[in-house]
């Protein structure tokens, strides 16, 4: 993660630390043992600011998932970045450690301890024990937008033989030492080692070329970058320089489909993603700093919760290697592109599992909506989102989308199918929750219904269709949206009387779906609404009929932060700030573009509700 300001003198900020830690630990927990909105099931720091999460992994020696993430022990604010640590059997029962795992203590990372990754070998790719490969940071400020001072950030490598209680920093520390000096950078940082296969190219002796780490950033005046070492898995130490994977200039937006690329990439991943039927795409998964904002905003568009919000999204795109290139030639092509989350998560990192033979990706789910003052008071700040799975996500026989033509979605790929001119498939990023998160539903008590017809006289009911008695809960439905419908979703009650609601809609014209969130706070507050473009297709089936896909949400929500998945492919996380420690329920509705109230606008097909998860 970059950071604006810079940081007190290192050793009287240590002798203040020791002198005031104790105190400093007593008030946060506390702080936080009082918070309504800290969350149930989410994984959270024990107190004070977190960030990113990094250093993922599974040991297979001890059968333990570790997750790190930034942490600042010592106080509710960005600052003594270090990395905080938590350890699980399952991705859903955590147990996070009460001391950092590092903390700034090197010359070389005296500034920072900031994000990375971790193998589950030694430096020479010998099992049993854990590499951390992380950010050592020696200067700040750094941030996109400042000149940037070379050596600030270089790579470095921590060993720990007990299996994650305690590391040691190598001797050979940094490794890298900065980026490329023949480059101009406004960044370079988040080292992540991945088996790239370069689009199913092999290399003269018919293998495919495999091990690669990369760091993101940007180039000054040109573009963001994703800066590219083959690196040797028998030897962390050994890092070559390659190349830009690709090269896109600056706030490329090919559409509202796909988002602003920004200027400046942080904690990237270069990940090749496979369908049931073996095709294979590479994808980058990226944090994107520097979106441009509207330069002539409606009172609309002051609404949405990210135009106060930091000036950046989390995003994907897909690239296509390049068989030959040469001199500061990028290895890939730009091919499809999309938005990984259109909320308030970023920093997204991911590892594979070897247990499930999945890509896992857990993300920062930040605080800025919250003003200070009151996250100061509450002695926490951000959690890391539920794990999600990403896959090549395969539609066969796509005719169209509800509204937009397909080539005008820039955020799938459109592929004529040769048995029939006139349908196509269509391969995009698949992001779905983890199906382990089904261990929450325990204890949870479950509702179900199936085949309710909807009318546009649902939008007066005020009785909830499914009601709930906790605010730790998940719900799944399945909505079938005819044509005459305008409008279809729910509203989640925060108040016996139904006038503090949160509300999930899928307005079918604009193929726009959006959550609106209720201000019950504070005016500096940020409750404006997300918004996330998403349609439906429909496709021809073997007998030639037409049959648009049903509408799919599955949604989990715990205290203040709320995960949204829509059909598999378009998320939003987003964070519900009300006082009141429970829901009261979810109702259904559906509206018409004219007066049809009699008319069944949309069918429930089902819908299931898990009210009070725990882990």
């Amino acid at each position: 993660m970059s950071v604006v300001l810079d940081s007190p003198d290192l050793a009287a900020q240590n002798r203040h630390l020791r002198t005031s830690q104790e105190n400093c630990y007593d008030a946060n927990i506390s702080a936080s043992k009082t918070s309504t909105s800290k969350p149930f099931y989410h994984l959270t720091a024990p107190h004070g600011w977190m960030n990113d999460p990094c250093g993922l992994g599974y040991d297979p020696s001890t059968g333990i998932y570790h997750l790190f993430f930034q942490w600042n022990p010592w106080g509710n604010d960005w600052g003594n970045m270090s990395w905080g640590h938590a350890i699980s059997k399952d991705l859903v029962s955590w147990e996070t450690f009460a001391e950092p795992a590092m903390t700034p203590s090197a010359k070389y990372d005296c500034r920072g301890v900031f994000t990375g990754c971790m193998r589950a070998t030694d430096i020479q790719g010998k099992p049993g024990q854990l590499t951390a490969i992380y950010t050592s940071v020696s200067h700040l400020p750094i941030h996109f937008t400042l000149p940037y001072t070379y050596g600030c950030e270089s790579i470095s490598l921590s060993v720990s033989k007990d299996g994650g209680k305690t590391w040691g920093r190598q001797d050979c520390n940094p490794v890298v030492s900065g980026p490329p000096e023949h480059l101009s950078v406004t960044g370079w940082r988040d080292p992540f080692l991945t088996n790239w296969y370069r689009g199913g190219q092999k290399d003269a002796n018919n293998q495919y070329p495999g091990f690669y780490g990369i760091t993101a950033g940007g180039i000054v005046d040109q573009a963001p970058a994703v800066f590219v070492y083959t690196v040797n898995p028998e030897d962390l130490r050994q890092w070559q320089y390659t190349g830009r994977l690709v090269d896109v200039g600056l706030n490329f937006r090919p559409s509202r489909w796909s988002g602003d690329f920004g200027v400046n990439w942080e904690v990237s991943n270069l990940l090749t993603l496979s369908n049931d039927s073996g095709d294979s795409r590479d994808f980058v998964v990226m944090g994107v700093e520097g979106c441009l904002r509207p330069e002539n905003p409606d009172q609309e568009t002051r609404q949405q919760a990210r135009s106060r919000r930091d000036p950046r999204g989390q995003m994907w795109m897909s690239v296509k290697a390049r068989e030959h290139t040469s001199g500061d030639e990028p290895l890939a092509d730009y091919a499809f592109a999309g938005y990984f989350d259109h909320g308030c998560l970023y920093a997204a990192n991911s590892f594979w599992d070897p247990q499930t033979s999945q890509r896992i990706v857990y993300g920062w789910v930040t605080e800025e909506d919250l003003p200070d003052g009151p996250r100061h008071r509450q002695g926490w700040s951000s959690m890391v989102s539920l794990p999600r799975v990403v896959r090549l996500m395969t539609l066969h026989n796509v005719k169209k989308a509800r509204s937009s033509p397909l080539e005008a979605i820039t955020s799938i790929e459109t592929i004529t199918e040769p048995s029939n001119s006139d349908t196509f498939t269509i391969h995009t990023l698949g992001i779905s929750p983890d199906s382990r998160l089904s261990r929450l539903r325990n204890a949870a008590k479950h509702q179900q219904l199936a085949r309710l017809p909807l009318s546009a006289s649902h939008a007066v009911s005020s009785e909830p269709t499914l009601p709930l008695t906790t605010a730790r809960w998940e719900f799944r439905t399945e909505i079938s949206v005819g044509q005459r419908c305008k409008r279809v979703g729910i509203e989640i009650a925060h108040n016996a009387n139904n006038d503090q609601c949160t509300t999930l809609a899928w307005d079918t014209s604009s193929e726009t779906l959006t959550i609106h969130r209720p201000t019950v706070i504070n005016t500096e507050t940020n409750h404006g609404h997300e918004s996330a473009p998403h349609t439906l297709f429909t496709s021809r089936t073997a007998q030639g009929e037409e049959v648009e896909e049903s509408l799919h949400v599955h949604a989990f929500f715990d205290k203040s932060v709320l995960e949204v998945f829509v059909n598999d492919r378009t998320v939003i996380t987003t964070r519900v700030y009300h006082p009141s420690e429970r829901c009261f329920g979810i109702r259904f509705f559906a509206e018409a573009a004219e007066d049809e109230s009699h008319e069944a606008l949309a069918t429930i097909l089902q819908a299931d509700m898990w009210d009070g998860l725990g882990a």
